[in-house]
């Protein structure tokens, strides 16, 4: 839906998927930046500061997509915006994922550091797993015109 949604009506199909793409593909690009800054200010600061502002920072960038604007009503700004949330999400997880792995493996019981050392690790494949579930089941119960009017913005949305 996001090829639909945020990119000019006019540009080819194929042409707004691959746009969709990289604006996914930010977010993985953000991600080492994330990890040095937040492990920077986790330096400074301690790391559960900043992992609670990572954790804010990824709550905040999630419910702000449910919220955006698309480019019907905005424009270009509507692209722009998205892809400067993808990178704020982005930012989030490489500043979560040191720092709740580091927390885990402190504070596991001895002989366990390994298993809650593991969590955060699952924690951001569990949290896609359940959004697209989400988007599948919003996607089989709407119709089309419905899923892409509101119901593609409910998972971003929960994430609150």
């Amino acid at each position: 839906m996001f090829p639909k949604l945020f990119f000019p009506p006019e540009l080819p199909p194929a042409i707004a998927q691959i746009a969709a793409f990289l604006t996914f593909a930010v977010g993985f690009v953000a991600r080492t930046i994330g990890g040095a800054v937040f492990g920077h200010f986790g330096d400074r600061i301690g790391r559960k500061r900043a992992l609670v502002a990572a954790l804010m920072l990824m709550g905040a960038a999630t419910s702000l997509i449910g919220l955006l604007p698309t480019y019907a009503t905005i424009g270009v700004a509507a692209p722009v915006l998205l892809i400067v949330l993808r990178f704020a999400q982005g930012l989030a997880v490489g500043g979560q994922w040191g720092g709740a792995a580091l927390l885990a493996v402190e504070n596991a019981p001895p002989g366990q550091r390994g298993l809650y050392g593991s969590f955060p690790q699952l924690g951001i494949s569990a949290g896609v797993v359940l959004a697209n579930l989400v988007f599948l089941v919003m996607a089989e119960t709407l119709t089309p015109g419905a899923f892409l009017a509101w119901g593609w913005r409910v998972p971003f949305l929960v994430s609150l």
